[in-house]
């Protein structure tokens, strides 16, 4: 197994991917079956497994949905018109891939409102499998897991037994609880923007942000370059109506608000999810140094175990290490070990465990003080939490075979919330996946 690499390399501008690439896998003593996924909706299928039943009375309409080639914010966009309320007023447990047809679950708050008032919803490509009626919102989490049938094409039905032999192995290991390359962004580089926030660097934050790229010279380059030149109500124009932070944070500089005030409007969500990428990019790096010491599921004295269910968390200290039920608990996946999003109520790790992990951070040019500045001064933006190093994989089953479009392994799996298809795909086919969007948390 090749080792990780340097702790700086995940901070590195010019290291496109270091930051969420798996340069260590569990599965590294077999060759990938290589392939493609995502060629055709079909090929990439999620659905929702939900948290609890809506109980058939109350203010929030429950929607079971299929969408197809949509993303999950343009499709509560088209929930909120039609029912002709705010786009606040739709809630959803997770967001789903754009290219891929998924299955999910919404709420819409209509109090005092009969669902006899409304119209079927008639979208082509959004279909209503059944509506219900509950007492509460929707919210990101409220979900057990998701169920996934991908079919890799490019590849031949015999390759089905070499998946097989991986995705049994991570069956039984577990798999990499890795942050996958949707949460850094399209220039791979929201973890930079978000280290900028928490350092105090505001004109760097906007640069990385707006500025032109070198490792993404395609990504709205007219824009960048505007950008760079000073003509920001230029580069407000030009960049992708999608990209409203973007086009947003051009639009008041273009207005003479200074860079910095500029960036402190930010959008608190979207602040979060800059610092989220830098926590992840964190936890990444622990991770990997797990992976190459064949410890992803090793309890270690020092180390924050974390409960599956309830998703609590406990020191392990050495009469905890040396009891049989521990090691009972992590076999049966009840527990894990734990890495960090790092933040100032973040519960930290000792020891070895805990040295690992001030080192990652202490790579990114960030200190625990910092952390703990930043998150006074934003109001809690950077709290922090534990993430479980690796999550189980349920009800594994692969199968070779033909259709109409050609020869595929189709591999199916369940994953608990928040992790990551792609990262599973990563291990079997150990080439690049294409992008997966964001997930449950």
């Amino acid at each position: 197994m090749s080792g990780p690499p340097p702790l700086e390399a995940y901070w590195q501008p010019d290291r496109p991917g270091a930051a969420w690439a798996a340069p260590c896998f569990v599965t590294a003593d077999e060759p990938g079956i290589g392939g493609r996924i995502k060629e055709r909706p079909e090929d990439f299928l999620v659905e929702e497994i939900p948290l609890y039943e809506p109980c058939g009375s109350g203010e929030h309409l429950y929607l079971f949905l299929q969408k197809r080639n949509l993303a999950t914010l343009e499709m509560v966009r088209i929930i909120a018109e039609h029912f002709g309320v705010h786009r606040a007023a739709i809630g959803y447990a997770g967001l789903k891939d754009k290219h891929a047809i998924t299955r999910q679950v919404v709420s819409v708050h209509l109090p005092g409102r009969s669902d006899r008032e409304f119209r079927h919803l008639d979208h082509e490509r959004i279909a209503v499998l059944w509506a219900d009626r509950h007492t509460n919102k929707l919210r990101p989490g409220h979900l057990r897991g998701n169920r996934f049938s991908i079919r890799v094409r490019g590849v031949e039905p015999t390759a089905a037994l070499a998946a097989s032999r991986m995705i049994g192995l991570l069956a039984r290991v577990g798999v990499p609880n890795r942050v996958g390359e949707q949460r850094f962004g399209l220039l791979e580089n929201n973890h930079l923007i978000g280290r900028a926030m928490i350092l105090g660097r505001l004109r760097e934050a906007a640069d990385l942000l707006l500025g032109p790229s070198a490792s993404h010279p395609e990504s709205q380059p007219e824009a960048r370059a505007f950008y760079a030149s000073g003509r920001y109500a230029d580069a407000a124009a030009h960049f992708a109506p999608a990209l409203r932070t973007e086009r947003g944070l051009a639009k008041a500089l273009a207005k003479g608000l200074e860079v910095e005030k500029a960036v402190r409007r930010i959008d608190r969500t979207v602040a979060s999810y800059f610092v989220s990428a830098f926590q992840s990019a964190v936890f990444n790096a622990v991770l990997d140094r797990r992976i190459h010491e064949g410890q992803l599921g090793t309890m270690h004295i020092g180390d924050v175990a974390f409960r599956h269910v309830g998703r609590a968390t406990f020191d392990v200290t050495a009469d905890v290490l040396d009891k049989t039920e521990t090691r009972d608990r992590v076999a049966s996946f009840e527990i894990s070990p734990s890495g960090p999003m790092w933040g100032a109520a973040m519960r930290q790790a000792s020891g070895v465990p805990g040295r690992t992990e001030r080192e990652a951070l202490e790579a990114s040019g960030v200190t625990e003080e910092q952390v703990a500045l930043f998150d006074r001064t934003t109001g809690g933006l950077m709290q922090g939490a534990r993430r479980p190093l690796r999550v189980p994989l349920i009800d594994p089953d692969v199968e070779g075979g033909v259709d109409e479009h050609g020869p595929f392994v189709r591999c199916t799996f369940e994953l608990p919330r928040g992790s990551f298809a792609t990262v599973v795909m990563r291990e079997l086919m150990k080439t690049s996946v294409g992008d997966e969007e964001e997930v449950d948390e």
